[in-house]
């Protein structure tokens, strides 16, 4: 099987703990010979991290909400090799949103380094190295992804003024309420993790995927078995095939351990 993870609100709770009731599943399947494969929206740089605690060392990851692929590989200088990278120009959007979310803050990804941002986020938010440029420096080349943090704004606010803006040559993704992902067009978890598929030639009906937020959707859909977590929302949940726990009732570890008994 594929089995493909989110991580923060699915694997990792608000603490950023991670039960040891899924270090075991995770150990027992990939002994079994499954492909675990980490699906966040997450830098690689803030991945690398939560796989090696897992005891993942080699495979694929999923990282950048589907925009950057690695393959984990020990003999690599940083521990993986970059696979596939999808970029776009974030300039339009961004000049765009600025109109409107004047007083937000904004950045933009540097693949295996960390961010470009305008100015400080807070601690832990965004993982690798950030250096604070000019708002205009943020789209000199192209890039992976874009993150908007507005404390003032609403998930609500969020989508009422992608649709307002109209920007449609975009995906983007609503996280928790003051967090916004721009990505490539066209590209989600789903779209990188078929990729990884068809690379490993696991077949369609052995995929499966476990995730809590609107950026988990399309691979909630894409997976054979896509299972939401109990605290989702109600879109994220409609989403899925099922149902588990939430974070707090370890719900992700439930699902493992099925699919360890499965076989």
């Amino acid at each position: 099987m594929l089995v493909a993870l989110d991580i923060d609100g699915t694997l990792l709770s608000y603490d950023q703990e991670l039960s040891q009731e899924v270090q075991d599943a995770v150990g027992d399947l990939r002994a079994q010979g499954h492909h675990v494969v980490l699906a966040s929206g997450r830098s690689v740089v803030a991945m690398t991290g939560v796989a090696e605690v897992l005891g993942i060392d080699r495979g694929w990851v999923v990282a950048s909400n589907g925009a950057v692929t690695v393959r984990l590989d020990p003999g690599a200088a940083d521990g993986y090799v970059v696979e596939e990278v999808v970029t776009f120009d974030p300039g339009p959007a961004l000049r765009l949103l600025h109109e409107h979310l004047p007083d937000a803050r904004y950045a933009v990804e540097e693949v295996g380094v960390g961010f470009r941002v305008t100015e400080a986020f807070p601690e832990g938010e965004l993982g690798g190295t950030l250096r604070v440029v000019p708002f205009d420096e943020l789209w000199t080349h192209e890039v992976t992804r874009v993150v908007v943090r507005a404390p003032e704004s609403t998930s609500a606010d969020f989508h009422e003024l992608v649709e307002h803006l109209g920007l449609d040559d975009v995906t983007y993704a609503v996280g928790w309420t003051a967090w916004m992902d721009l990505a490539p067009l066209g590209v989600t978890k789903a779209t990188a993790l078929e990729q990884v598929r068809r690379a490993l030639h696991v077949q369609p009906h052995r995929t499966v995927a476990i995730g809590d937020g609107h950026n988990d959707v399309e691979m909630l859909e894409w997976a054979a078995r896509g299972v939401a977590m109990g605290h989702a929302d109600a879109a994220v949940q409609a989403a899925a095939d099922e149902v588990t726990g939430s974070i707090a009732d370890d719900g992700a570890a439930a699902v493992l351990r099925s699919l360890v008994t499965a076989r």
